[in-house]
């Protein structure tokens, strides 16, 4: 970066989290080094949420120079609910968990939420998608968690599906009804908007970034203190009581993640917002040079 500078090229960052010992442990100084020397020398700076840059200003300082908050978008002429798929509230849901599985309490907690709908709601099914990586052995990682399935007797109601593609998360979403996201104080999970795109409401932790994304009428979470020195997991008894909330309105929740993420998060107007602030930065680089 200062060698671009000196070269006069102009530097745009995308700020996304930062490391804090809550999750990073120890170390999580010396990991926000280089992203704080970038942060402050960029001559503008994108933060992917309200959030990143409260985390950002803490962790790395507060800097001067110009910025904008623009959320993690999504293409929703690719990611949108099947052709022909019913909303309506039969009694057999599908629950989705995905993305990468850094902590044993993000796949806990859905796990354990799920027993307790199951009380009420028999039909429903959690399926489990992406990597298990809270232990160096991914193998392990995956054997902890088919053993807890099984320790609570749940091996015909939840389905580990595996790590994904990129190409292959539309489908993956359009298999299910509901999105459950448990992880603390998550930044700007990309994965959220996408579920939304593809007509997924949220059930979820209402921790970090991901309150902004789901706004009030696409889904439900789980309220948790703001910590930066340990995590919260969402407790599944409420976690629970939310997914059964949005079971009973099915329809009006899909359709309002559906509209959420077409109206705020379509990837054109946010291809339209950088190519402002790529033409203001260099407008600015020309100026300076006059």
């Amino acid at each position: 970066v200062r060698q671009a500078r000196t070269a006069g090229v102009k530097v745009v960052l995308n700020q996304n989290g930062v490391a804090y010992s809550g999750w990073y442990g120890k170390g999580w100084e010396k990991a926000n080094a280089s992203m704080q020397k970038i942060l402050h020398l960029s001559d503008y700076v994108v933060y992917q949420s309200t959030f990143c840059k409260l985390a950002a200003d803490r962790f790395l300082g507060r800097r001067a120079g110009p910025s904008d908050i623009l959320y993690n978008p999504v293409d929703t002429s690719v990611f949108s609910p099947a052709v022909g798929q019913s909303l309506q509230n039969t009694g057999n849901v599908n629950l989705l968990l995905a993305g990468s599985h850094q902590s044993f309490y993000r796949v806990r907690s859905a796990v354990e939420a799920l027993r307790i709908v199951l009380e009420q709601a028999p039909g429903t099914r959690l399926i489990i998608a992406g990597r298990c990586t809270w232990d160096r052995e991914e193998k392990k990682a995956v054997h902890q968690l088919q053993e807890f399935i099984t320790e609570l007797q749940l091996e015909a109601q939840v389905k580990v599906t595996g790590p994904y593609s990129q190409t292959g998360a539309p489908a993956l979403f359009q298999q299910a009804h509901i999105l459950i996201h448990t992880k603390y104080n998550d930044p700007c999970p990309r994965l959220v908007v996408e579920g939304m795109a593809c007509g997924l409401p949220l059930v979820y932790s209402a921790t970090g970034g991901v309150p902004e994304l789901v706004g009030k009428d696409a889904g439900l979470g789980v309220a948790g203190p703001l910590d930066w020195e340990q995590d919260h997991p969402p407790e599944p008894a409420a976690l629970a009581e939310q997914l059964l909330l949005v079971m009973s309105e099915l329809t009006r929740y899909s359709r309002a993640a559906r509209s959420r993420a077409v109206n705020h998060f379509d990837v054109q107007p946010w291809l339209t917002r950088h190519g402002e602030i790529f033409k203001r930065v260099l407008d600015d680089r020309s100026a300076a040079n006059r």
